[in-house]
């Protein structure tokens, strides 16, 4: 350390700081004030360097004054390890010389021995014989202790055979034969003990100090045990027959009985009781809740509370009934057996009607699952397929009563206004028994369930489509062989309507509302029996246009103008005829039908009227107009009879008035007639009013084909608000004018 460096520096500093101090002149009145504050400052870092020297100095003393200490023992250490060693030289020579001492020392030890257990060794047949009849007497105490003064006896004594450094093997031999009694005795005493635990449920009950007896038996077996274990582990030397482990059997003996009160609670088989096992889980159910009541209530003060006895026996019935349970699923079940073992594993054993009643309030976290999830899965499974074949039999066999009443001719039931048969009905009570059934089990499984009935209802739908389809060629072919035809038509309309409200009604009561899967399986439901509805009900409507067919012919013809609303009328009233059987339609029903019949009238008329059979002069048209004029006023007033909420919403005669309209126009407003008529519908086509003008021979072909084309060329590309525009959609002519 460079001194001279180190005094520089300090002085350099000093310099800077004065500086510093005195860098203006009104400064210098305070340098007395600086230096006093400097020197203080001074006299406080000496004051700290004095302090710290003087802390190291002692330290560096108690330091010094241990170690010397330290030193000391040291050398005091070295000499009695010398003197040890000094002594330790003269131990081989006396250990020799003790030979003989040793000798009688063990001889002593065994003598000891023998006289502290004489007693013992004169009096085992007695004692055998005491021991043997206080267990007959029910003494279990006294047996048990009179058995281990006789055990001890024998242990001491052949330990001390076992101390010899020259063991003898026939006198071991000897000893134990002398004693083989003994083992006779623990082993009665064993027996005797699991029967009592075997009848444990039911003693406790009346004699709770016999369960006591057994388990104070038990837990001195075990120290015995204990002491046993730890003396081989010290000295090699395990006595005979140790360790019992009494406690362990005893667990075993107690799960025994639990297996044979599952196992022996079967009273029926499926032979004897079609509700065999629901009686069989029930019985079970209630001898498993009173088990373990009396196990809460009157087991637990017997028991050591380290047997954590409720534990063990929720454990014990948990696994017994999981393994019951197990071999009842492999020897097969039948319909409804799958849901109600799965309602009783799911609902009933972990709720509150067994292990979650109010006297238990058992928690299961630590027993795992009753029935592994695999097997749960493959009964799931199993039933869904049961149940799928069940709808399918059940189906069938409504579907065929069905077609088998159309064939034979049954009257029509009408129990009210509406026609109907069972069918909706019978598949409805069907389909919500099931999942009555199901909703016992949980959530998933029903909702499975649900989607399953969905879809054998849609099925249902698409086999009665084709039956209907089949009937109704069968009737075509011959009339005469169907005399309820009408009527089984109109109550298959109204099956299907009831059919969509059947499946509305069970989305309701049983869709989660928190489900969106397999959502387009109702959909798909609904839209079948919709669409076999609508086309149902336009069988009705062939059937009776079948019979009308020959009066639109003769529409717009020569005979149709010479002569009043001949047709119109038969037409009007033929159909009134067959709407008073369509009164037994449901209301939507009608009026979907009348609706179509609408649509059918103002279609064949609207055909008749383009089919190119007349061309007449202006003045012939005008009367020829008034005369459709009315008749579709006529028409009109029928349906709005018949139906007026339907005929009075937008009704498709008016297409008829709108088209008679055009028949007596003047040449000059075609154009503006033209255009008005394809705003209000696009869907006319060029060929519609070639046709329509054919009937005015005032009109050249030409001048009409070129106003239409013109009109059809400036029109705007315009939606229709008018519904009725479809009509021309649907009239088409394999013949073309032009």
């Amino acid at each position: 350390m460079d001194l001279e460096q180190i005094h520089h520096e300090a002085r350099q500093a000093a310099l800077n700081e004065v500086k510093n101090m005195f860098q203006r002149s009104n400064q210098m009145e305070k340098v007395d004030q600086y230096r006093r504050r400097t020197y203080r400052k001074n006299l406080s870092m000496d004051a700290q360097l004095k302090t710290c020297m003087q802390n190291q100095t002692d330290d560096f003393k108690i330091g010094v004054k241990k170690l010397q200490n330290a030193l000391g023992q040291i050398k005091e250490i070295g000499d009695r390890m010398k003197s040890a060693f000094a002594m330790l030289a003269d131990v081989p020579p006396i250990y020799d010389t003790l030979e003989s001492v040793r000798d009688e020392n063990a001889k002593h030890s065994q003598y000891m021995t023998a006289m502290e257990n004489l007693k013992h060794i004169f009096t085992v047949q007695s004692s055998v014989d005491k021991a043997m009849a206080w267990i007959e007497e029910d003494k279990l105490l006294h047996a048990h202790q009179c058995l281990s003064d006789l055990e001890n006896s024998r242990d001491d004594l052949l330990y001390e055979l076992h101390k010899l450094p020259k063991q003898n093997a026939h006198d071991k031999i000897t000893l134990k034969r002398y004693f083989e009694k003994v083992e006779t005795v623990s082993l009665t005493l064993e027996k005797k003990i699991r029967l009592v635990l075997q009848r444990t449920l039911n003693t406790v009950r009346k004699e709770p100090t016999v369960i006591v007896t057994a388990l104070r038996i038990i837990e001195r077996e075990e120290k015995a045990d204990a002491f046993a274990l730890q003396q081989q582990k010290n000295t090699g030397f395990i006595a005979p027959g140790r360790p019992k482990r009494w406690r362990l059997k005893a667990l075993e003996v107690l799960n025994e009985a639990v297996v044979q009160r599952i196992e022996g609670s079967k009273l029926e088989e499926r032979s004897d009781n079609k509700m065999w096992l629901v009686r069989d889980l029930e019985l079970t159910r209630q001898f498993i809740l009173e088990d373990l009541r009396v196990v809460k209530s009157l087991c637990v003060p017997c028991f050591p509370p380290h047997y954590n006895i409720v534990n063990e026996y929720v454990k014990m019935y948990h696994n017994a009934m999981s393994k019951y349970l197990e071999e009842l699923i492999q020897t097969g079940l039948e319909g409804n057996e799958y849901v109600t073992i799965l309602a009783w594993i799911m609902n009933t054993y972990p709720g509150r009607e067994l292990m979650q009643h109010p006297d238990l309030l058992i928690d299961l976290s630590d027993c795992g699952p009753l029935v592994s999830k695999e097997r749960l899965q493959e009964m799931e499974t199993a039933y869904l397929r049961t149940m799928e074949r069940n709808y399918q039999e059940w189906m069938t066999k409504t579907l065929e009563t069905e077609k088998s009443d159309w064939i034979n001719g049954v009257e029509v039931e009408c129990a009210d206004q509406y026609y109907h048969t069972a069918a909706p009905m019978i598949i409805y009570q069907m389909i919500d028994q099931n999942l009555q059934v199901t909703n016992t089990t949980h959530s998933d499984l029903t909702f499975n369930a649900l989607i399953l009935s969905i879809q054998q209802m849609a099925r249902y739908g698409h086999n009665y489509r084709a039956a209907i389809i089949e009937y109704k060629e069968r009737h075509f072919r011959d009339r005469s062989q169907a005399p309820f035809f009408t009527q089984y038509i109109i109550t298959i309309v109204n099956n299907c309507q009831q059919m969509i409200e059947i499946a509305q009604q069970l989305k309701q009561r049983y869709w989660p509302k928190s489900k969106t899967q397999h959502y387009e399986e109702f959909e798909k439901l609904v839209k079948t029996y919709q669409t076999l509805r609508d086309e149902t009900g336009l069988v009705l409507l062939e059937e009776a246009f079948l019979d009308l067919d020959g009066h639109f012919n003769e529409l717009f013809t020569a005979k149709w103008i010479a002569a009043s609303s001949v047709s119109v009328d038969t037409i009007c009233v033929t159909l009134e005829d067959y709407f008073q059987d369509y009164n037994h339609l449901r209301t939507a029903n009608f009026e979907y039908v009348i609706g179509e019949a609408q649509k059918l009238v103002a279609k064949r008329y609207i055909r008749a009227m383009l089919s190119k059979r007349l061309s007449k002069t202006r003045a012939e048209c005008e009367v020829m107009a008034k005369k459709v004029a009315k008749e579709a006023q006529q028409i009109k007033a029928f349906f709005e009879k018949v139906a007026p909420d339907v005929a009075k919403s937008d009704s498709p005669i008016n297409v008829i008035s709108n088209l008679a309209t055009l028949l007596n126009c003047d040449a000059e407003m075609l154009v503006l007639d033209l255009h008005s008529l394809l705003s209000s519908y696009p869907s006319i086509t060029e060929d519609h009013l070639v046709r329509l003008f054919h009937m005015r021979s005032d009109f050249k072909s030409s001048e009409v084909k070129e106003k239409v084309q013109d009109a059809l060329a400036s029109r705007k590309s315009t939606i229709s608000h008018d519904k009725q525009d479809a009509i021309f959609k649907e009239i088409a002519f394999s013949d073309k004018l032009w």
